[in-house]
């Protein structure tokens, strides 16, 4: 039996991991794909307290070199099923095997919903983006488009107009359903162009994004809109399926947790951005991480 078994490899997942092992306790990190999550996505990442810039697989590698220095033990699994038996928790993966643990950590994070294209996944990092804070400085004095007409896609709009060039807003209604406050802010803007009733219908470019097909709704024209790059802001999606009968989830799908990460189920924790939250960064994560990992020690060692 494990003291605490983190479920997701990503900064969340991985710092607390460090966090489990300096405090002495045994920890075993399954993770179903890349270990260091989203970030290795990042072509270069300039939020990162102490670094000026580095890639996300360069920070996801130190991150994964720390936690296996200080002992963890690493499972490359996707986890169906968490099981409380109170005193102990058991973690079901994909393959039938079993893992447990007297706490766990949900470490999971929220995966961006993407557009379903051919090439998508090939070329986010190299021209698809999802967060105008992390990466908009790369596409200083460049043509952007941002996907989406919510409250995150208008502040994305807004922050990338600062940087850009020029600035186009695609969104497949009729309408903006972003508050009024941030329509009227993007109206202002000259350089930002809104294609109402419009979907992206396709990507151009092999390795690095150069173009994207807009298909009009009214009348299915075509068109070709040269692009820098494209954000995607239609939404995330917490990838909490396997704990929705055990732990208490918002509406949108996120868990729910007090400021120690602990959930309705005591000795069941969570961190990063599978957790109820308004502030998804790395940062976030990072400190999510640590919160829950010292909440699982002193868990266990209430049990004693």
């Amino acid at each position: 039996m494990y003291d605490i078994i983190i479920i997701g490899g990503g900064p969340a997942g991985l710092v607390a991991a460090v966090y489990a092992r300096r405090a002495g306790k045994s920890v075993l990190v399954i993770e179903k794909a890349t270990f260091g999550g989203q970030i290795t996505y990042s072509p270069k990442v300039e939020n990162i307290p102490g670094f000026v810039s580095l890639t996300g697989n360069e920070f996801a590698e130190k991150l994964v070199e720390q936690a296996l220095e200080l002992g963890a033990e690493v499972e490359a699994a996707e986890v169906v099923s968490l099981r409380d038996y109170e005193t102990s928790k058991v973690v079901v993966t994909d393959s039938g095997d079993r893992f447990e643990a007297r706490a766990v950590i949900i470490a999971t994070g929220a995966r961006h919903r993407l557009l379903g294209l051919d090439n998508e996944q090939a070329l986010i990092g190299n021209g698809i983006s999802f967060c105008a804070v992390c990466d908009g400085a790369f596409y200083a004095d460049k043509i952007v488009g941002v996907v989406g007409g919510g409250n995150s896609a208008l502040q994305e709009a807004l922050l990338l107009s600062e940087q850009a060039k020029k600035v186009y807003v695609i969104q497949n209604l009729d309408t903006l359903t972003g508050e009024v406050a941030l329509r009227e802010q993007l109206a202002a803007k000259k350089n930002v162009e809104i294609l109402l009733g419009t979907v992206v219908d396709g990507l151009r470019g092999e390795d690095e994004l150069r173009a994207v097909t807009l298909r009009t709704l009214a009348n299915d024209s075509i068109r070709t809109l040269a692009l820098d790059g494209l954000f995607i802001a239609i939404g995330l999606v917490p990838q909490n399926e396997p704990f929705a009968k055990l732990v208490e989830l918002d509406e949108r799908g996120y868990v729910q947790a007090d400021e120690n990460c602990a959930t309705s189920v005591p000795g069941v924790f969570v961190a990063g951005d599978s957790r109820h939250k308004r502030i998804r960064q790395v940062t976030t994560a990072s400190a999510d991480g640590a919160v829950a990992a010292l909440a699982a020690c002193d868990y266990i060692d209430s049990m004693k």
